[in-house]
């Protein structure tokens, strides 16, 4: 009885319309076609398959926070977490990175290196 019902409800030999699916302006999957007059021209000079060369990207905006306060040092696992003066941002400290020793509320100076996972303070100083 189910491989009769199986059978019958099956899409085995449907119409070729039946089994096209499209994808609108949001992304979405649909079984209605496109709007023509929605149709976007592209010119093949401007579709890039790979990455920018490091030359043809934008300059990133450098980070000019030089001096900030201890929000938070855990000296059993030697990490913290220092607040930038200027913008306000949240930065990763490592006791490897530390020139001075540091508490939670102390003034530093610090430089800031690009890390694995995101902006870390090297050469951190009490102020």
């Amino acid at each position: 009885a189910k491989r009769l019902e199986r059978k019958e409800n099956s899409n085995k030999g449907g119409s070729f319309e039946d089994m096209i699916a499209y994808v609108d302006a949001d992304g979405n999957l649909t079984d209605t076609p496109p709007d023509p007059t929605q149709k976007v021209e592209v010119e093949v000079e401007d579709i890039e398959i790979a990455i920018p060369k490091k030359e043809d990207r934008e300059e990133e905006e450098i980070i000019t926070d030089t001096e900030g306060k201890v929000s938070f040092f855990d000296h059993s696992k030697g990490f913290g977490f220092i607040i930038g003066k200027t913008t306000g941002e949240k930065y990763f400290v490592h006791v490897s990175g530390l020139i001075d020793d540091i508490d939670e509320n102390d003034k530093v100076s610090f430089e800031l290196e690009q890390g694995m996972k995101g902006l870390n303070c090297v050469r951190v100083k009490k102020i």
